[in-house]
This record gives C-alpha cells, sequence and structure tokens, in this order.
C-alpha cells in the first residue's frame, strides 16, 4: 500500500499495479490486453479502478503518481535491485 497525495492509503492488487507498469510502458488499452491475454474492457475496467483509487484523472497523472510513488521504474529512475535467486545462493 502506498499514499495517496490525500494522505490515505492505496490498496492496489497486483494485477493493478502489472497495468500501471504497462501504462508507464505505453501500451495502448489493446496493447495491455494482448499481452496479458485479457479482454481490452478488462483493461479499461482496471485502469478505471486504479484511476479512482489513486485519484488521478488521467493516464499522464497516473504514471506521475506511480513514479512519485515508486510502483514504476523507468530508464533506471524509481529503480530497486531485488533479490534474484542466483544472488540468494551465493550469500
Amino acid at each position: 500500500m502506498a499514499a495517496s497525495e490525500s494522505g490515505t492509503s492505496v490498496n492496489l492488487s497486483d494485477r493493478e499495479l502489472q497495468i500501471i507498469d504497462l501504462v508507464a510502458a505505453g501500451l495502448t488499452n489493446q496493447e495491455i490486453a494482448v499481452k496479458l491475454e485479457i479482454s481490452k474492457r478488462t483493461v479499461d475496467n482496471h485502469i478505471s479502478n486504479v484511476l479512482t483509487k489513486t485519484k488521478t484523472d488521467n493516464r499522464v497523472a497516473l504514471v506521475r503518481w506511480a513514479l512519485q510513488w515508486g510502483k514504476v521504474c523507468l530508464n533506471d529512475i524509481n529503480c530497486c535491485s531485488l533479490p534474484t535467486e542466483d544472488n540468494s545462493k551465493s550469500t
């Protein structure tokens, strides 16, 4: 969960976070649908829910919100390295 600009917490599902990541990557709703093997209408619904939860008005504002709260990584900005299976074996 992350705090929205109003200070309330935002509870996003793994699928919603995945959708945000693909929106930030510049994919259209149809491209997201194809990539995730779901219908475009389902993507539309996810995006509508995410916009409501994050209190953002459009895709640009959503990406700005996601960058601000560290929900996406763009061009090595806001990125954190997660441990990989290979790294965990060496320790």
